[in-house]
């Protein structure tokens, strides 16, 4: 069985139950524009950046401008995270399991910086995460490769090495992309299966053995898996 370097975590639906106050907030500003958000603007919303979700509202309302647009989202969901977003189900056995191998993870999100240090400093305060990157991290966000491949780079890895765990079609996209072994526990949309994806129901149902088990399914031989260095970038 190939060894496990490093886990890379989403945030937003795969630790913590936020992607419900994701849509909640879509819906407050989109209703502002005058559109009322339904099932078939899920896949410009779930799992999407701030600004590709903005774009989506002007362009189906016909109004608006799309750096206003993203501000009201961020400061929206921004209020609702702080009022708290708990952990899904599995989500503390996994990482206890894991800090308790040695197996170093880090946190990958889409989300703006903002949201991110509000939720890992509140529902997630207790996890040693490597480090944390934000959508504000790299040029592109989810579903380009950049966030993956900055992650693995920064744990001195090859992306094959590490195992994704994602929720979103845009998520599983930019982890496969990079070149990670992908875990998929669905949460509001369905995800495509590729050879490179295994799924999950929950993370209830995933230990590190699990998670192991995703290297060889994608068909990551051992000797891409080696010891984690942290590069000297600066932490975020």
């Amino acid at each position: 069985m190939s060894a496990l370097a490093a886990v890379l975590f989403d945030m937003d639906g795969t630790l913590v139950d936020t992607e419900v106050l994701w849509w909640r907030t879509t819906e407050e500003i989109a209703g502002g524009l005058g559109h009322r958000l339904t099932d078939a603007d899920a896949p410009e919303v779930v799992g999407r950046a701030v600004e590709d979700t903005a774009a989506h509202l002007v362009r189906v309302s016909g109004g608006g401008d799309p750096a206003e647009v993203a501000a009201a989202l961020t400061e929206s969901f921004f209020r609702e995270v702080e009022a708290g977003a708990p952990m899904r189900p599995g989500a503390q056995r996994l990482l206890t399991a894991l800090e308790a191998e040695g197996v170093p993870f880090a946190l990958v999100s889409a989300s703006p910086r903002v949201v991110v240090d509000s939720v890992v400093g509140g529902s997630l305060a207790h996890v040693p995460f490597a480090f944390t990157l934000s959508a504000d991290d790299t040029a592109r966000t989810k579903p380009h490769p950049d966030p993956y491949r900055a992650a693995a780079g920064r744990l001195g890895l090859a992306p094959g090495a590490c195992v994704a765990v994602e929720d979103s079609p845009d998520g599983a996209a930019s982890a496969e992309a990079a070149g990670c072994a992908v875990l998929v526990v669905p949460s509001l949309l369905a995800v495509p299966t590729s050879p490179p994806r295994t799924f999950a129901a929950s993370l209830e149902d995933v230990g590190v053995a699990r998670l192991r088990s995703c290297l060889t399914a994608a068909g990551r031989p051992p000797t891409q898996a080696g010891r984690p260095r942290m590069s000297k970038m600066p932490s975020a």
